[in-house]
């Protein structure tokens, strides 16, 4: 009688992958009567565990490699703590790699990931290419990915996201009922799923609250600080704008320089509200009405699926987490 594998031998005894192979493992977590039945029927099928590839799972890092934009953005550096609070829990150092936003980079990083330097990938993404079959080859590794906050919707792993199209929306009707009729909506990058949303919640929050919708109040700006100056520099002195309703923190700088040079009041003139988590906004002048997203938190769910991935490698997880942000209302809306 020929012998089978494990894939074969979890199927006969109606369990999973990883039951199987914790069992032969010896965990704590498989109680007596299962791990005896899998010993069992394995035996009677002839079933031998690969201890050499087992061995070779078990050589780990003990390194967790992050991919993030930025760090001078305080929402980065706050899930980075989150990441980190766990890491330090499994014993594990983490290693931080910042992309920029440039994709080169962010190719780069990963395919300099796939030598093991890390066992696992926790990643906000730059979103500026289409094409990320680059990344399969972390599955063909088995390198597992976990997505937070900026994600890729065509690669299929967990995901840690606020409820951005939600926020968005609630954001926008601030902005009106504060007496809002020409709202400004700066987004840096419209492709990436993030941008997509908090768009969305912008266009549907007009169309709710019967504002005409006027393209040219959509801004494209970038991730070049001097750019973004001279275009909302020129977005003031061409058109009408009493509202502004920033995607990402840095915009919501932006807006406050450009303004302090055109000498426009906030909020007497313009009315501003931005994506931020941001612990000095309060301290602004005026104070930043901020969109706060949970980042300490985003970064520990992150972590905390990363590891349940580690931990049980035979199975796939794809878990979509979504936590709430929430609208913190101060000086710059009123």
């Amino acid at each position: 009688m020929g012998s089978i594998n494990i894939k074969e031998l979890a199927l006969k005894l109606n369990l999973s992958k990883s039951t199987v192979s914790r069992a032969f493992r010896g965990h704590s977590d498989i109680n007596l009567e299962t791990k005896e039945r899998i010993l069992k029927v394995a035996k009677e099928l002839n079933y031998q565990p690969n201890h050499h590839a087992s061995n070779l799972r078990a050589q780990k890092s003990k390194n967790i490699a992050i991919i993030v934009p930025q760090i001078a953005n305080n929402f980065f550096s706050q899930a980075i703590d989150g990441i980190e609070t766990v890491a330090r829990e499994k014993g594990y150092h983490l290693l931080i790699y910042l992309t920029a936003d440039n994709f080169e980079s962010e190719v780069a990083y990963v395919n300099d990931l796939y030598n093991g330097r890390a066992d696992g990938i926790i990643m906000s993404v730059s979103g500026e290419a289409n094409d990320h079959s680059y990344m399969n080859k972390l599955q063909e590794k088995h390198i597992p990915l976990v997505f937070f906050d900026r994600v890729y919707d065509d690669i299929h792993t967990a995901k840690v996201t606020t409820n951005d199209y939600g926020s968005s929306f609630e954001a926008t009707m601030h902005l009106v009922e504060a007496g809002c009729k020409n709202i400004a909506f700066l987004v840096t990058n419209k492709q990436l799923s993030i941008g997509k949303m908090r768009m969305q919640g912008y266009l549907d929050a007009l169309k709710h609250a019967g504002l005409p919708f006027k393209d040219e109040l959509i801004i494209d700006c970038s991730n070049d600080d001097h750019r973004n100056l001279t275009v909302l520099t020129n977005a003031f002195q061409t058109m009408t704008i009493d509202g502004i309703f920033a995607s990402v923190e840095r915009l919501a700088f932006a807006t406050y320089y450009v303004c302090y040079d055109l000498g426009i009041s906030i909020p007497n003139q313009v009315k501003v509200i931005s994506f931020s988590s941001l612990e000095i906004a309060p301290l602004l002048n005026p104070s930043l009405t901020t969109i706060t997203q949970p980042a300490y938190e985003m970064g520990l769910q992150a972590a905390t699926l990363l590891f349940k991935m580690l931990e049980h490698a035979d199975d796939q997880v794809n878990d979509q987490v979504v936590l709430s942000s929430r609208i913190i209302s101060r000086n710059s809306t009123l």
